[in-house]
């Protein structure tokens, strides 16, 4: 009954939020254009990695995307609603096993490589003579 509830209130406020994000999955490598306030100027930043998890769902949702810079990971969890959020692209779809990829942590080099997804294409429509 309360999740029921929860969800009509997180439609009513959040529902166009919730329709502009893109669909991305665990795997994925996205680009996330992320507003940065520097004193009173305001500019975009892209912060680009692979979504190694997502948590929840709704209004409390979350993802974390990880890079690596200077050889060191660097990982950034967002909520997925959050403001500073401006626009979410995906590079790549990958194709991965599991929920979460916090293995991709003890990796290096090409070993933190996620395969690729590969879209497979319909059959071809024929048209009628």
């Amino acid at each position: 009954m309360i999740k029921r509830e929860l969800a009509i209130v997180e439609q009513k406020y959040f529902g166009s939020k919730l329709t502009q994000m893109p669909e991305f999955h665990v795997g994925d490598t996205v680009d996330v254009h992320v507003k940065i306030k520097e004193g009173e100027k305001e500019r975009i930043q892209i912060f680009n990695g692979v979504v190694i998890s997502k948590r929840s769902r709704g209004a409390t949702a979350t993802f974390t995307v990880r890079r690596i810079v200077n050889e060191e990971g660097v990982e950034r969890t967002w909520p997925t609603l959050c403001p500073n959020i401006t626009k979410i692209d995906v590079r790549r779809r990958g194709k991965v096993r599991r929920a979460k990829l916090y293995y991709l942590r003890g990796r290096k080099g090409k070993a933190t490589k996620v395969t690729e997804l590969r879209q497979r294409r319909g059959p071809a429509v024929e048209t009628a003579k």
